[in-house]
């Protein structure tokens, strides 16, 4: 099986640059596996994990906060505002984050933006489960 380039950069600098045997990541429309010769597209990523399996085998976690995912025959382009290696999540401070957002979306007094708390809440998990998946993985 042939590899494929895949670039990772946030807003602030490039995360990876590599090749990958298969890149996996989520879409707006579903889960994305994606191999060398793939049918370019482009699409929006959601708040979630990007898992980077290259060709030993091993896998390289990151979340991103959402964002742009173009694919070319032999290059996988990750465009997001954040994304950082699962590792260096803070696992407590995304926790807390989560804790947070579900206290404001039982509060009845409503003086916060719905969509930005749940927007919030869906970071925060979709952290906690790249944290949660790395964890995983090590233990194998």
């Amino acid at each position: 099986m042939s590899n494929i380039q895949c670039d990772i950069v946030s807003a602030e600098s490039a995360i990876f640059n590599g090749s990958a045997s298969m890149v996996v990541a989520s879409g707006i429309e579903g889960e994305l596996g994606i191999t060398a010769q793939h049918t370019p597209l482009i699409t929006q990523l959601k708040p979630g994990e990007i898992r980077v399996i290259q060709a030993d085998g091993t896998e390289e976690h990151f979340y991103v906060s959402g964002g742009i995912l173009e694919v070319q025959p032999n290059l996988v382009s990750v465009l997001a505002d954040t994304a950082v290696r699962a590792d260096d999540i803070d696992e407590a401070a995304a926790i807390q984050a989560k804790e947070e957002a579900e206290r404001l979306l039982k509060d009845n007094n409503k003086k916060q933006d719905l969509a930005m708390v749940q927007a919030d809440l869906a970071k925060a998990l979709a952290q906690i489960s790249a944290v949660a998946k790395l964890k995983k993985n090590l233990k194998r």
